[in-house]
C-alpha cells in the first residue's frame, strides 16, 4: 500500500518504517525532526521511500503528505510523561487537535486505513492486582501523555465499523530494544546502559508492573494490522505485546542482572504510590490476528548489551538518546 507514516524519524518510528518498506509497502514519512534525521538515512536507498518534512499541526502540510496515500499509521507525538508535563499544551496541540485534524483530513483524502499508535499507558493504575487488563478494561489515564491517547482513541472508537476509513487502534506496551533513533530513557534500556556502563541503577518502586514490547514486534504488528482484512481490525484496539512479558520493575532488575558480566549494585528505593501499575493481556491479537512476539527482553538486552561492548552505541549523555 501506499502508506503516510507520521512520525517515521523516531525511535519507534524508524523501525516502523523499515518493516513496512520490507513489506513491499510505499512509505512516506511526514516528520517535523524534533529529535533530527539520522534514523532516516538508511532508508534513501530504499525503494519506496519518501520524506516530507513537516508539522502534523500544519493543515498544509498534512494535506501534501496525503496526496495518493492509501494507508496512515500516525506515529507523531510528544511522546511520554516527562515531555508531556514540561510542554503540556504542546503536548494536547499536537497529539490530540493535530491528530484529530489529521484523521478529517485523511477521511477528506480519501484514505482506506488509519492506525492510530496508542499505550498501554492508558490502563493507569489497576484496579485488581490479580488480573489482567485486557482492551474492555476502563482506561484509567493519570499522565497528561495518556490523557491525550485516550481523549484521540475516543473519537476514533466512535467511528461506524463500515466507514470508508477503516480505524484501528494499538496500544503499545513499554517499547525496547534496539532503533536507528536509540533511547535510553525507556527502562528496560536505561536498566541495561546504567547496569553495562555504570555497574549500578536505581530502581524506585520495584513492586509495580508493566508490560513490554519490542520495537521491531510494534513494526511487526503494525504491519500485519496494515494488511489484514478490514472487517477483522475495523473500529477496534488491540494491545500490543505479549503476556509473558508483563514484569515487576524488581523481576526485570533481575533478568537483566544475569547478562551482566561483571557485579552490580542495585538501590532500591521504596515508593508506595506510582500512578501506573498495571499487567495486560495480549490474547486479543494473538487470537485473533495470529501475533506473535519475536523478542523477548531477554532478547533485548542481549542485542544492547552487544552494541555498547562492540562501542556501537556510545556517550550516553548525549541529550539526543533521550526525550
Amino acid at each position: 500500500m501506499k502508506v503516510l507514516l507520521t512520525g517515521g524519524a523516531g525511535y519507534v518510528g524508524s523501525v516502523v518504517a523499515r518493516g513496512l518498506l520490507a513489506g513491499g509497502h510505499q512509505v512516506r514519512v511526514l516528520d517535523s525532526l524534533l529529535h533530527g534525521g539520522r534514523a532516516l538515512l538508511g532508508l534513501y536507498q530504499e525503494e519506496g521511500f519518501e520524506f516530507r518534512r513537516g508539522d502534523v499541526r500544519s493543515a498544509p502540510a498534512v494535506s501534501r503528505a496525503l496526496e495518493g496515500r492509501e494507508a496512515v499509521v500516525h506515529l507523531a507525538a510528544i511522546v511520554g510523561d516527562p515531555a508531556c508535563a514540561r510542554q503540556p499544551e504542546l503536548a494536547r496541540a499536537v497529539n490530540v487537535d493535530a491528530s484529530l485534524a489529521l484523521f478529517d483530513a485523511a477521511n477528506a483524502a480519501g484514505a482506506q486505513r488509519f492506525i492510530f499508535g496508542s499505550t498501554c499507558s492508558n490502563y493507569g493504575r489497576m484496579a485488581d492486582p490479580t488480573r489482567y487488563l485486557t482492551e474492555e478494561s476502563e482506561l484509567r489515564p493519570v499522565s497528561l501523555y495518556a490523557e491525550t491517547k485516550v481523549a484521540v482513541e475516543r473519537v476514533l472508537l466512535q467511528q461506524p465499523r463500515d466507514a470508508r476509513l477503516t480505524t484501528t487502534v494499538l496500544r503499545f506496551a513499554t517499547a525496547f530494544g534496539l532503533s536507528p533513533r536509540m533511547r535510553f530513557d525507556l527502562t528496560v534500556n536505561e536498566f541495561t546502559m546504567e547496569l553495562l556502563t555504570k555497574r549500578a541503577v536505581t530502581v524506585y518502586g520495584e513492586q509495580f508492573w508493566r508490560p513490554y514490547v519490542h520495537t521491531r514486534d510494534i513494526a511487526r504488528a503494525v504491519r500485519m494490522v496494515l494488511e489484514s482484512p478490514p472487517g477483522k481490525i475495523a473500529g477496534r484496539a488491540f494491545n500490543v505485546g505479549d503476556t509473558s512479558q508483563n514484569f515487576q520493575k524488581g523481576q526485570l532488575i533481575e533478568l537483566i542482572r544475569r547478562q551482566m558480566p561483571h557485579e552490580v549494585r542495585v538501590e532500591r528505593v521504596d515508593k508506595s504510590e506510582d500512578p501506573r501499575d498495571y499487567r495486560v493481556s495480549f490474547d486479543k491479537i494473538t487470537t485473533e490476528l495470529g501475533f506473535r512476539i519475536s523478542c523477548t527482553v531477554e532478547d533485548g538486552v542481549r542485542e544492547i548489551k552487544e552494541a555498547i561492548e562492540q562501542g556501537v552505541l556510545a556517550d550516553f549523555t548525549d541529550g539526543g538518546y533521550r526525550n
